[in-house]
């Protein structure tokens, strides 16, 4: 990052938000270090839960992640200062009997846990955690579809999520067929949700990951409720063995790391696949993350441009398009050029 760009912690939007930065079957006793806007973090459990502390000792600047959990308490592998769940320094092992300065305490950062995941906010949280109504209402099978690393900005990730024209030729044979390359016309709306994306008919050679290939025409709908999140839910024409039609839905958060790489978290709800096991939803989750990022990673420039005119658009765009004037009016400054 540039010594004349300003820290990442500066966008308001961003530090507002609820990021995933870890599994929660991660998460114990044992310190564990992540990165989060630019900033260091260390995870950890106390007695009382999940805690999240800036990754530096107030002493001299070490890593807490290399300590340890002691009593409860996370103490720095230096000088074995001691730092309460609250992240008040109660010990110097050096001077037993002297109360540590009220100087002496970690940052602490919000931190709580839903699907699976660990969401840490390092400012004000403006919203909730994003919502994934399949897995709220009980209806669907919860899977972990992976983390994947992206060299690029947050903005490209999501809008490549989002993006259906590019099925044919990035994952022809599985989710596109360059037989079937026209996209018909479908609705996007932006409200106080974000945006919502209705009636996408595309035809997929391989619909599922547990559909065998012949294809089909799919449904999808994408709803994209804050910057760096969007989900889809794909009606795949079947019903399940209750009857009921089979649908999954796919959430994609991405983790900004520092301004051009972040980390896609994938979450998979299926009312129709349980009988699968988690190893094979990864498996298809990578192969088609996999094709996605070398062409994500390419483009140029990472940042997403919000001038619409600065790149060209045509009418299968019109999501991108409406992604980008939403962008630009909450104001985000991550990831992005005018």
């Amino acid at each position: 990052m540039s010594t004349t760009e300003p820290p990442m912690t500066d966008d308001a939007v961003l530090a507002a938000e609820w990021h995933p930065v870890a599994r929660s079957a991660d998460i114990t006793d044992r310190p564990h270090a992540v990165r989060l806007l630019g900033v260091d973090v260390v995870l950890w459990r106390s007695p009382d839960g999940l805690r999240a502390f800036e990754d530096r000792c107030a002493h001299r600047g070490v890593r807490l992640s290399l300590g340890k959990v002691t009593d409860g308490r996370l103490a720095c592998p230096y000088h074995g200062w001691e730092y309460q769940a609250d992240g008040v320094c109660v010990r110097y092992p050096a001077h037993e009997r002297q109360k540590p300065s009220p100087r002496a305490r970690a940052t602490t950062f919000r931190a709580q846990e839903r699907y699976g995941l660990v969401w840490a906010c390092l400012g004000e949280p403006a919203h909730d955690i994003p919502p994934f109504p399949e897995i709220d209402v009980g209806t669907h099978h919860l899977f972990f579809g992976g983390a994947f690393a992206y060299e690029t900005s947050g903005p490209r990730a999501i809008e490549n999520f989002i993006d259906v024209s590019h099925f044919p030729f990035v994952h022809a044979g599985v989710l596109g067929s360059e037989e079937h390359t026209e996209i018909e016309d479908y609705d996007v709306d932006v409200g106080e949700d974000g945006l919502s994306v209705r009636n996408v008919r595309v035809w997929q050679p391989q619909p599922t990951n547990t559909m065998a290939a012949g294809g089909a025409h799919v449904g999808y709908e994408y709803s994209v409720p804050r910057p760096l999140t969007a989900r889809l839910v794909k009606d795949v024409g079947l019903t399940n063995r209750h009857g009921a039609p089979a649908t999954e839905a796919i959430m994609l958060t991405v983790t900004p790391v520092e301004p051009e790489r972040g980390i896609g978290w994938v979450l998979l709800a299926s009312n129709y696949d349980v009988l699968y096991g988690e190893e094979e939803v990864q498996a298809f989750t990578a192969l088609i993350i996999g094709q996605d990022v070398p062409i994500v990673e390419s483009q140029r420039p990472k940042r997403l441009p919000l001038t619409v005119g600065r790149e060209l658009h045509v009418h299968s765009d019109k999501t991108a398009v409406a992604y980008r004037r939403w962008l630009s009016a909450l104001g985000l400054r991550y990831g992005t050029i005018v």
